[in-house]
Protein backbone atom coordinates (compact mmCIF):
# COMPACT_ATOMS: atom_id res chain seq x y z
CA UNK A 1 0.00 0.00 0.00
CA UNK A 2 1.61 3.02 -1.01
CA UNK A 3 1.19 6.21 1.08
CA UNK A 4 1.64 9.92 0.68
CA UNK A 5 2.05 11.66 3.50
CA UNK A 6 0.95 15.07 4.64
CA UNK A 7 2.00 17.22 7.77
CA UNK A 8 4.53 19.98 8.93
CA UNK A 9 5.06 20.26 13.56
CA UNK A 10 6.58 17.94 15.38
CA UNK A 11 3.15 16.04 16.13
CA UNK A 12 3.26 14.89 12.68
CA UNK A 13 6.74 14.21 12.76
CA UNK A 14 6.15 11.25 15.50
CA UNK A 15 3.47 9.48 13.08
CA UNK A 16 5.80 9.59 10.27
CA UNK A 17 8.33 8.22 12.19
CA UNK A 18 5.86 5.78 13.33
CA UNK A 19 4.56 4.68 9.87
CA UNK A 20 8.30 4.33 8.49
CA UNK A 21 8.88 1.70 11.71
CA UNK A 22 6.35 -0.37 10.53
CA UNK A 23 7.71 -0.57 7.31
CA UNK A 24 5.16 1.22 5.13
CA UNK A 25 5.81 2.57 1.46
CA UNK A 26 6.16 6.60 2.19
CA UNK A 27 6.08 7.45 -1.24
CA UNK A 28 6.05 10.79 -0.71
CA UNK A 29 6.12 13.97 1.91
CA UNK A 30 3.72 17.05 1.51
CA UNK A 31 4.52 19.91 3.94
CA UNK A 32 4.34 23.54 4.21
CA UNK A 33 7.11 25.93 2.29
CA UNK A 34 10.25 26.96 3.73
CA UNK A 35 9.71 30.27 5.21
CA UNK A 36 11.43 33.35 7.07
CA UNK A 37 11.28 33.11 10.90
CA UNK A 38 13.22 34.68 14.38
CA UNK A 39 14.70 38.27 14.35
CA UNK A 40 17.28 37.15 11.98
CA UNK A 41 14.32 35.88 9.10
CA UNK A 42 16.43 33.12 8.20
CA UNK A 43 14.50 30.38 6.11
CA UNK A 44 13.07 27.93 8.18
CA UNK A 45 11.91 24.76 7.12
CA UNK A 46 8.74 23.07 8.80
CA UNK A 47 9.96 19.81 11.00
CA UNK A 48 8.32 17.27 9.38
CA UNK A 49 10.66 18.21 5.87
CA UNK A 50 13.65 17.89 8.47
CA UNK A 51 13.08 14.69 9.21
CA UNK A 52 11.66 13.26 4.91
CA UNK A 53 15.39 14.65 4.05
CA UNK A 54 16.83 12.87 6.62
CA UNK A 55 15.24 9.82 5.73
CA UNK A 56 15.69 10.13 2.16
CA UNK A 57 11.81 10.40 1.14
CA UNK A 58 10.63 12.50 -1.52
CA UNK A 59 9.17 15.97 -0.26
CA UNK A 60 6.66 18.45 -2.36
CA UNK A 61 5.98 21.86 -0.87
CA UNK A 62 3.73 23.26 -2.85
CA UNK A 63 2.54 27.10 -1.80
CA UNK A 64 -1.25 26.34 -3.41
CA UNK A 65 -2.70 23.50 -3.13
CA UNK A 66 -4.99 23.72 -6.72
CA UNK A 67 -1.52 24.10 -8.56
CA UNK A 68 -1.66 22.45 -11.55
CA UNK A 69 1.51 21.00 -11.51
CA UNK A 70 1.80 19.96 -7.91
CA UNK A 71 -1.18 18.14 -8.97
CA UNK A 72 0.50 16.18 -11.93
CA UNK A 73 3.50 15.54 -9.30
CA UNK A 74 0.95 14.40 -6.32
CA UNK A 75 -1.36 11.83 -9.13
CA UNK A 76 2.52 10.62 -10.63
CA UNK A 77 3.41 9.40 -7.50
CA UNK A 78 0.01 7.19 -7.41
CA UNK A 79 -0.85 6.57 -4.29
CA UNK A 80 -3.24 4.13 -2.75
CA UNK A 81 -4.27 6.23 0.20
CA UNK A 82 -3.13 9.42 1.77
CA UNK A 83 -2.54 10.57 5.70
CA UNK A 84 -3.26 13.87 6.98
CA UNK A 85 -1.37 14.85 10.57
CA UNK A 86 -1.57 18.27 11.92
CA UNK A 87 -1.68 19.93 8.29
CA UNK A 88 -3.74 22.63 6.50
CA UNK A 89 -7.59 22.34 4.56
CA UNK A 90 -7.05 20.05 1.57
CA UNK A 91 -9.49 21.04 -1.82
CA UNK A 92 -11.13 18.15 -2.83
CA UNK A 93 -9.57 17.17 -5.75
CA UNK A 94 -6.66 16.37 -3.45
CA UNK A 95 -8.10 14.32 -0.60
CA UNK A 96 -10.17 12.12 -3.51
CA UNK A 97 -7.41 11.35 -5.58
CA UNK A 98 -6.07 8.41 -3.89
CA UNK A 99 -8.35 5.04 -4.67
CA UNK A 100 -8.33 4.14 -1.00
CA UNK A 101 -8.98 7.96 0.38
CA UNK A 102 -7.65 10.07 2.54
CA UNK A 103 -7.33 9.50 6.52
CA UNK A 104 -6.62 11.98 9.04
CA UNK A 105 -5.10 12.09 12.57
CA UNK A 106 -7.56 14.28 14.85
CA UNK A 107 -6.61 15.35 18.13
CA UNK A 108 -9.50 14.70 20.15
CA UNK A 109 -12.25 12.39 20.55
CA UNK A 110 -14.51 13.19 17.42
CA UNK A 111 -17.33 15.02 16.72
CA UNK A 112 -16.22 16.81 20.17
CA UNK A 113 -13.64 19.65 19.65
CA UNK A 114 -13.53 19.94 15.62
CA UNK A 115 -11.44 22.20 14.68
CA UNK A 116 -7.20 23.82 14.78
CA UNK A 117 -6.85 23.70 18.69
CA UNK A 118 -8.30 21.03 19.97
CA UNK A 119 -5.95 20.60 22.41
CA UNK A 120 -6.07 24.30 24.44
CA UNK A 121 -9.77 24.41 23.99
CA UNK A 122 -9.78 20.99 25.70
CA UNK A 123 -7.89 22.19 28.56
CA UNK A 124 -9.20 25.79 28.41
CA UNK A 125 -12.80 23.80 28.94
CA UNK A 126 -11.40 21.92 31.87
CA UNK A 127 -11.71 18.41 30.52
CA UNK A 128 -10.97 15.63 32.20
CA UNK A 129 -10.60 13.22 28.97
CA UNK A 130 -9.48 13.58 25.72
CA UNK A 131 -8.16 11.12 22.94
CA UNK A 132 -7.44 11.05 19.22
CA UNK A 133 -9.37 9.76 16.32
CA UNK A 134 -9.14 8.59 12.72
CA UNK A 135 -10.96 8.78 10.43
CA UNK A 136 -11.86 9.22 6.49
CA UNK A 137 -11.51 12.80 5.04
CA UNK A 138 -14.99 14.59 3.70
CA UNK A 139 -15.94 17.98 2.39
CA UNK A 140 -16.72 20.00 5.90
CA UNK A 141 -13.79 19.67 8.37
CA UNK A 142 -13.56 16.95 10.93
CA UNK A 143 -16.68 15.62 9.68
CA UNK A 144 -15.63 12.41 8.07
CA UNK A 145 -16.34 8.58 9.02
CA UNK A 146 -14.73 7.58 12.37
CA UNK A 147 -12.40 4.75 12.36
CA UNK A 148 -10.41 4.43 15.52
CA UNK A 149 -10.11 6.13 18.68
CA UNK A 150 -7.93 6.19 21.76
CA UNK A 151 -8.45 7.97 25.07
CA UNK A 152 -6.29 9.12 28.18
CA UNK A 153 -7.41 10.75 31.17
CA UNK A 154 -5.92 14.61 31.39
CA UNK A 155 -4.09 15.16 34.95
CA UNK A 156 -5.11 18.31 37.05
CA UNK A 157 -1.49 20.35 35.94
CA UNK A 158 -0.90 19.33 32.55
CA UNK A 159 -0.78 21.72 30.60
CA UNK A 160 -1.44 22.09 26.39
CA UNK A 161 2.31 21.00 25.85
CA UNK A 162 1.86 17.99 27.99
CA UNK A 163 -1.12 16.87 26.42
CA UNK A 164 0.71 17.67 23.10
CA UNK A 165 3.35 15.28 23.90
CA UNK A 166 0.90 12.40 24.88
CA UNK A 167 -1.62 12.53 22.10
CA UNK A 168 1.23 12.91 20.09
CA UNK A 169 2.75 9.52 20.74
CA UNK A 170 -0.45 7.72 21.36
CA UNK A 171 -1.95 9.21 18.07
CA UNK A 172 0.90 7.66 15.99
CA UNK A 173 0.72 4.41 17.31
CA UNK A 174 -3.25 5.08 16.27
CA UNK A 175 -2.11 5.83 12.60
CA UNK A 176 -0.31 2.38 12.16
CA UNK A 177 -3.00 0.58 13.84
CA UNK A 178 -5.85 2.61 11.54
CA UNK A 179 -3.82 1.85 8.08
CA UNK A 180 -2.90 -2.04 8.93
CA UNK A 181 -6.56 -2.12 9.21
CA UNK A 182 -7.28 -0.56 5.99
CA UNK A 183 -4.90 -2.51 4.01
CA UNK A 184 -6.01 -6.10 5.82
CA UNK A 185 -9.56 -4.71 4.88
CA UNK A 186 -10.29 -4.86 8.65
CA UNK A 187 -12.32 -1.80 9.08
CA UNK A 188 -15.36 -0.56 9.96
CA UNK A 189 -16.53 3.09 9.37
CA UNK A 190 -18.65 4.76 11.79
CA UNK A 191 -20.79 8.08 10.77
CA UNK A 192 -20.18 10.76 13.02
CA UNK A 193 -22.95 11.54 15.90
CA UNK A 194 -24.03 15.03 15.07
CA UNK A 195 -27.85 14.30 16.16
CA UNK A 196 -26.59 16.88 18.96
CA UNK A 197 -25.05 19.51 17.51
CA UNK A 198 -25.63 22.14 19.68
CA UNK A 199 -23.95 20.40 22.53
CA UNK A 200 -20.71 19.82 20.71
CA UNK A 201 -17.81 21.84 21.84
CA UNK A 202 -15.60 23.42 19.13
CA UNK A 203 -11.67 24.07 18.69
CA UNK A 204 -11.58 26.90 16.56
CA UNK A 205 -7.96 28.64 16.31
CA UNK A 206 -6.68 30.38 19.12
CA UNK A 207 -6.38 34.66 18.89
CA UNK A 208 -5.24 37.12 20.98
CA UNK A 209 -7.72 37.94 22.50
CA UNK A 210 -8.67 34.71 23.88
CA UNK A 211 -5.47 34.50 25.71
CA UNK A 212 -5.91 37.33 27.83
CA UNK A 213 -6.95 36.88 31.56
CA UNK A 214 -10.21 38.11 33.01
CA UNK A 215 -9.25 38.22 36.54
CA UNK A 216 -12.78 38.56 37.32
CA UNK A 217 -13.48 34.90 36.43
CA UNK A 218 -13.66 31.76 38.98
CA UNK A 219 -10.00 31.20 39.89
CA UNK A 220 -10.68 28.11 38.46
CA UNK A 221 -11.40 28.98 34.92
CA UNK A 222 -8.03 31.39 34.84
CA UNK A 223 -6.10 28.40 35.89
CA UNK A 224 -7.47 26.28 33.15
CA UNK A 225 -6.90 29.09 30.98
CA UNK A 226 -3.18 29.66 32.13
CA UNK A 227 -2.98 25.62 31.59
CA UNK A 228 -4.62 24.98 27.73
CA UNK A 229 -2.29 28.16 26.47
CA UNK A 230 0.97 26.81 27.68
CA UNK A 231 3.78 26.87 26.91
CA UNK A 232 1.95 28.81 23.32
CA UNK A 233 0.52 31.11 22.47
CA UNK A 234 0.57 32.08 26.35
CA UNK A 235 -1.92 33.48 28.96
CA UNK A 236 -1.39 37.03 29.43
CA UNK A 237 -2.31 39.98 31.56
CA UNK A 238 -1.05 43.28 32.04
CA UNK A 239 1.51 44.74 35.02
CA UNK A 240 2.84 48.20 34.82
CA UNK A 241 1.68 48.53 31.44
CA UNK A 242 3.22 45.62 30.03
CA UNK A 243 2.26 42.50 28.68
CA UNK A 244 2.75 39.98 31.27
CA UNK A 245 3.08 36.27 29.87
CA UNK A 246 2.23 33.38 32.34
CA UNK A 247 3.70 30.17 31.65
CA UNK A 248 2.63 28.07 34.61
CA UNK A 249 0.75 29.25 38.25
CA UNK A 250 -1.20 27.06 41.07
CA UNK A 251 -4.97 28.03 41.58
CA UNK A 252 -5.80 28.49 45.68
CA UNK A 253 -9.89 28.81 45.75
CA UNK A 254 -10.84 30.88 49.22
CA UNK A 255 -12.88 33.56 50.44
CA UNK A 256 -11.16 36.96 49.89
CA UNK A 257 -11.86 40.68 50.04
CA UNK A 258 -9.27 41.86 47.46
CA UNK A 259 -10.46 43.09 43.99
CA UNK A 260 -9.95 40.59 41.01
CA UNK A 261 -6.83 41.63 39.84
CA UNK A 262 -5.18 42.66 42.55
CA UNK A 263 -1.39 41.92 43.47
CA UNK A 264 0.26 40.34 46.64
CA UNK A 265 3.75 39.71 46.56
CA UNK A 266 6.21 39.76 49.11
CA UNK A 267 8.57 41.05 46.68
CA UNK A 268 10.96 37.67 46.66
CA UNK A 269 9.16 34.65 46.56
CA UNK A 270 5.45 34.93 45.65
CA UNK A 271 3.62 36.87 43.06
CA UNK A 272 -0.37 36.01 43.35
CA UNK A 273 -3.45 37.41 41.47
CA UNK A 274 -6.57 37.77 43.06
CA UNK A 275 -9.92 35.99 41.12
CA UNK A 276 -13.68 35.98 41.97
CA UNK A 277 -12.97 33.35 44.23
CA UNK A 278 -9.27 32.49 45.33
CA UNK A 279 -5.79 33.15 44.10
CA UNK A 280 -3.27 32.63 41.24
CA UNK A 281 0.00 31.81 42.58
CA UNK A 282 2.65 32.53 39.19
CA UNK A 283 5.72 29.99 38.85
CA UNK A 284 6.71 30.81 35.77
CA UNK A 285 6.41 34.24 33.76
CA UNK A 286 7.79 36.26 31.69
CA UNK A 287 7.64 40.22 31.52
CA UNK A 288 7.65 42.30 27.55
CA UNK A 289 10.81 42.84 26.86
CA UNK A 290 12.69 40.13 29.33
CA UNK A 291 13.07 36.67 29.16
CA UNK A 292 10.93 33.70 30.77
CA UNK A 293 12.08 33.11 33.76
CA UNK A 294 10.80 31.54 37.36
CA UNK A 295 9.03 34.17 39.92
CA UNK A 296 11.47 34.44 42.55
CA UNK A 297 14.34 35.87 39.92
CA UNK A 298 11.49 37.57 38.01
CA UNK A 299 10.93 39.39 41.77
CA UNK A 300 14.84 39.83 42.19
CA UNK A 301 14.86 42.37 39.23
CA UNK A 302 11.65 44.01 39.21
CA UNK A 303 9.86 45.74 42.43
CA UNK A 304 6.28 45.61 42.92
Amino acid sequence: MKIVFMGTPDFAVASLRALLDADFDIVGVITAPDKPAGRGQKISESAVKRFAVEKGLKVLQPVKLKDPDFLKELKSLDADIQVVVAFRMLPELVWNMPPKGTINLHASLLPQYRGAAPINWAIINGEKRSGVSTFFLKQEIDTGDLLFAEELDIEEDDTAGDLHDKLMVIGAGLLVKTLKAIEAGKYKEIPQNTHQENELKKAPKIFREDCLISWDRPVKDVYNLIRGLSPHPAAFCHLKDKTLKIYSATAEEKEINDKPGSVLTDNKTYLKFACRDGLISVLELQLEGKKRMKVDEFLRGVRL
